[in-house]
């Protein structure tokens, strides 16, 4: 596989960027002490945006009985608890996966 099949026109152009300033010197790694202050960072920056996408909060909803019976065959149909369904659901209508007509 070609090195421009991997990597966007931006990510081909950074490293182009770096490959000339090594060749003209004036590329200068960071310190190991500002090295370590990014891994820190980053590393947090990770743990935040992994809590973000992981927080669940409960929400109340109102349902009709026959609702509710059919969303439970489904359910049953699909070998998953009814809430597991609505939640599915619920996500894949937030990522637009799934569209209301």
């Amino acid at each position: 596989m070609k090195k421009t099949e991997l990597y966007t026109d931006k990510e081909l152009e950074l490293f182009k960027r770096l490959e000339d300033d090594v060749e003209t010197g004036s590329y200068r790694p960071i310190t190991e002490e500002k090295l370590n202050e990014k891994k820190v960072f980053f590393k947090q920056v990770a743990i935040n945006t992994i809590e973000k996408k992981t927080k669940k909060r409960s929400l109340n909803i109102r349902l009709f009985e026959d609702d509710i019976e059919k969303i439970k065959v489904i359910a049953l149909e699909q070998g998953m608890p009814y809430q597991t369904l609505i939640s599915s659901i619920i996500h894949k209508l937030a990522l637009k996966q799934i569209a209301l007509h």
